[in-house]
């Protein structure tokens, strides 16, 4: 858990010895860093509301502590992902796209586009600050899937290489069950019964979309790397947040 919150955020906390069993559990508790920084973006909703913000500020406001609490590390992600596939380069070049610490074109639009789906969902969405929290969960469960053992790394070296191919698929179907259930639960207490089968199937349809963007990149690239990583980790929780959003 201590790994997962180091990868995974801003917050520094000594992860000890560091393997691929290790890694491995860090990837199947993911989701629940997800707490943490939908955590903070809820807070931000809520101390907005009461502040008397628009909808749409406070939406910004709580997307833009997120990236805070995150490094922008996942969004940084999506950016070098966007490049590499959007360039048409062979998968060695597309790599060594993704590697440069500059971002283009692709990487550019991809990410304004992006917060501006997740504010303008946010801003939308019946009750914010669930919705934010669901968003931010999904998106780390996407990672349980993207490590399981039948998806390789793209290079050796890096995040990728460390925890690509560490779970088994039965617990990432476990971890995905608890985060169902757990969203549903959720959107029950918000919304009553009705918003249960909301709140599950936005965790359902951030993960298909994560899985499509995955076999996408590992058919490009031949596997994933740490950037991969953290763009599938915006895309499930953007994908989740539209689902939310009326």
């Amino acid at each position: 858990m201590r790994l997962a919150v180091t990868l995974l955020t801003v917050v520094p906390l000594p992860a000890g010895s560091v393997d691929r069993g290790t890694a491995r559990a860090a990837m199947l508790t993911a989701p629940a860093v997800g707490l943490v920084t939908g955590g903070a973006a809820a807070l931000v909703l809520v101390a907005g509301d009461a502040a008397g913000l628009s909808p749409l500020l406070r939406a910004a406001l709580a997307v833009a502590a997120t990236a805070v609490l995150t490094r922008a590390l996942h969004l940084d992600g999506l950016a070098d992902l966007a490049d590499g596939l959007g360039s048409g380069r062979p998968a060695a070049e597309a790599l060594a796209i993704m590697k440069r610490s500059d971002i283009g074109p692709f990487g550019v639009v991809t990410l304004l586009l992006t917060l501006l789906v997740q504010v303008a969902a946010l801003a939308s969405a019946p009750h914010g600050a669930v919705a934010a929290v669901i968003g931010a969960v999904t998106g780390r469960a996407a990672l349980p899937w993207a490590c399981r053992d039948a998806v390789p790394a793209a290079r050796p070296g890096g995040l990728g290489s460390l925890v690509a191919g560490t779970v088994p698929t039965r617990n990432a179907l476990l971890v995905t069950g608890l985060v169902v259930v757990g969203a549903a639960a959720a959107g029950a207490a918000a919304s009553g019964p009705g918003g249960a089968p909301r709140a599950a199937a936005a965790v359902l349809v951030g993960l298909a979309a994560a899985a499509l963007m995955l076999r996408h990149a590992v058919r490009r690239l031949g596997g994933v790397t740490g950037d991969v990583l953290g763009a599938l980790v915006e895309i499930a929780g953007t994908a989740a947040l539209v689902t939310l959003a009326p």
